[in-house]
């Protein structure tokens, strides 16, 4: 049944010159952005500023998650020239703080994980001083896909959960929890060093136990930064959205997991995955 968007949720669209700028330089290297595939809410702010969060490995995913805007098709073949594309577009923005993610590509042996270092290096290799941000698939549980990652040496290792345990079966039927806890926890078991990150929404169905439930499985596996948005359903197809939660009620969650003892927490119905991603490196 279809819910009127409360009023914390109606964002005043932002665009003009600079975000016009931003997607222009995107078409030039042939770029995606979550931004833009995932409909996300915040998309002419971030543009505005001239931050993107990069997509890369296609558009097309080989998971079926119900929540989810991007597309579920056939994946596309692998840009060899991607990696310095991105960086090039992320030299062009000036950018400080740069964000890749991609779709999840289970038909490549190493889950895409080595295209994901080649894209960190040459990153690097332009600019020392960008601090990088991957949010990566769960790479089927293969240590030694998740390792190249790691041995790249980004900043910052995101992993979402993206909703409690209980609902994994109608909202991710192919991802398995616990998988994703393991991964954020090998990573710092290979390199204490990388700071890990998580996140999930709020909406789907879960209660406060569940929540309560996911933020201490999270600290468990030394997760240090943790993100809660508002699921907002994409069209009749996904997964039916349940409730609007009150912005009080995730100040009241953010409350919870910095008592916990995480690092950072963003709280808040606008918040998604890479929103003001910087902030770590700016507090």
């Amino acid at each position: 049944m279809y819910q009127r968007k409360p009023e914390w949720l109606r964002v005043k669209i932002r665009g003009g010159e600079i975000s016009g700028n931003v997607q222009e330089i995107l078409k030039k290297y042939s770029l995606n952005t979550v931004c833009r595939e995932a409909n996300c809410p915040n998309r002419m702010e971030c543009f505005s500023k001239r931050t993107a969060t990069f997509m890369i490995l296609g558009k097309h995913c080989t998971r079926n998650c119900t929540f989810c805007n991007v597309t579920k098709e056939k994946p596309e073949v692998v840009d060899i020239n991607e990696p310095h594309n991105v960086a090039q577009a992320i030299d062009k923005l000036n950018l400080k703080h740069a964000v890749i993610t991609s779709v999840t590509r289970d038909d490549l042996k190493d889950g895409g994980a080595g295209h994901f270092a080649k894209v960190i290096d040459e990153i690097k290799k332009l600019n020392k001083n960008i601090t990088v941000e991957v949010l990566i698939p769960d790479f089927k549980g293969d240590e030694e896909a998740l390792k190249k990652v790691v041995d790249s040496k980004p900043n910052v290792i995101n992993h979402n959960v993206e909703t409690t345990p209980r609902l994994y079966k109608e909202v991710r039927p192919m991802a398995v929890y616990n998988r994703s806890l393991e991964l954020l926890e090998k990573v710092k078991e290979m390199d204490d060093s990388i700071m890990t990150k998580s996140g999930f929404m709020l909406g789907l169905g879960e209660n406060e136990e569940d929540v309560v439930g996911i933020l201490k499985d999270l600290k468990n596996v030394n997760c240090e930064i943790v993100t809660i948005g508002q699921y907002l359903q994409p069209s009749p197809k996904h997964h039916e959205l349940v409730e609007y939660i009150h912005p009080d009620i995730f100040k009241k969650y953010e409350k919870i997991a910095l008592d916990m003892g995480f690092k950072h927490v963003f709280s808040d119905p606008l918040i998604r995955s890479s929103y003001h991603a910087e902030e770590v490196f700016n507090s």
